[in-house]
């Protein structure tokens, strides 16, 4: 190789080197817009006095009517059976008729190869078919198998697509890789909206958390969610309350309004009451409509029933 052909890929390299530096930089300008460095302390003490200051005066039945009609019904078991989910559906057409005073959930959440059956057997207008999609819930395999995945999905009903944001990515610092996974995802939603799942609970710290919400809407997420469920940690009020931050100022900024999804170890009604009040408290009124808050669970659905009708009631 001659001197020159040598000195001609050296500045080849530098170049590249600028490049990737610039665009690593978009993310980083992004980012600096924002308070990130958080103390997770300070985070633990702003939640503990909301909730003890203001989650007593939410504890009523409005608001637990309010949180049924937020419910996404969902099943992601890998015992899932075509019977099983059917009946799931059922149930939802059928409480229609049987509670017709009460919300129906918003969303019946499903693995992806479900999404026909759920949106042919769904006769209750007003409840979406949400799938998870992009190899749910670990994220980790080809960008074409995620986007052949979720464009399956969408094209066999799915009206709603839960992604998970590639965590490895994330805490290796590839926030451009991070970010093109999830706007190729977007595309591949179809006008579908998408809900990031930010797996808080593998993201450790809230400025790790409050980075990772950030960069999921700056990609194009139309909700951020805290958890698959599937991880020994899931949702947090902590990590809810630092998402709930991230989304105000995110709409501080850009004036796009992005919903909000809890999920994941919301086992009680004092639980989803608790959810409830930090985004009300962080958030406000604009939020509390079933499309831009929801809650990821099914076993809360016959306990927030049976506080409301006042009985012990096992229907879903």
């Amino acid at each position: 190789m001659t001197e020159k052909s040598i000195k001609h890929l050296l500045m080849e390299d530098k170049a590249n080197e600028a490049a990737e530096q610039l665009r690593q930089n978009k993310y980083e300008a992004a980012l600096a817009k924002y308070d990130t460095a958080l103390d997770d302390e300070e985070v633990k003490q702003a939640v503990a006095k909301i909730i003890a200051k203001k989650v007593p005066e939410n504890d009523t039945v409005d608001v637990k009517k309010f949180l049924l009609g937020s419910v996404e019904l969902t099943s992601l078991s890998t015992t899932d059976t075509e019977e099983h989910i059917l009946a799931m559906v059922e149930r939802v057409n059928s409480f229609a008729h049987d509670y017709a005073e009460l919300p129906h959930v918003a969303t019946i959440c499903t693995y992806p190869n479900f999404a026909r059956l759920v949106s042919e057997s769904l006769e209750v207008d007003g409840v979406e078919v949400t799938t998870v999609c992009g190899n749910f819930p670990s994220s980790q395999t080809f960008i074409e198998v995620k986007v052949a995945e979720t464009a399956l999905a969408v094209k066999d009903g799915a009206t709603e697509v839960d992604i998970v944001l590639p965590v490895g990515k994330f805490l290796s610092g590839d926030y451009e890789g991070l970010c093109d996974d999830i706007s190729e995802l977007h595309q591949a939603c179809d006008g579908a909206p998408m809900k990031v799942i930010l797996e808080t609970g593998d993201l450790v710290s809230a400025s790790n958390i409050k980075k990772a919400a950030i960069l999921s809407m700056y990609a194009g997420a139309d909700y951020i969610k805290t958890s698959t469920g599937k991880e020994k940690v899931s949702a947090t009020p902590e990590a809810a309350y630092v998402m709930c931050q991230a989304i105000r100022e995110y709409y501080e900024q850009t004036g796009i309004q992005i919903g909000f999804k809890p999920a994941g170890g919301i086992n009680t009604v004092h639980d989803a009451v608790t959810y409830y009040t930090i985004v009300k408290e962080v958030l406000g009124d604009a939020w509390l409509t079933n499309k831009w808050f929801r809650m990821g669970t099914s076993r809360l659905t016959n306990l927030l029933l049976s506080e409301i009708i006042g009985e012990e009631v096992k229907y879903f």
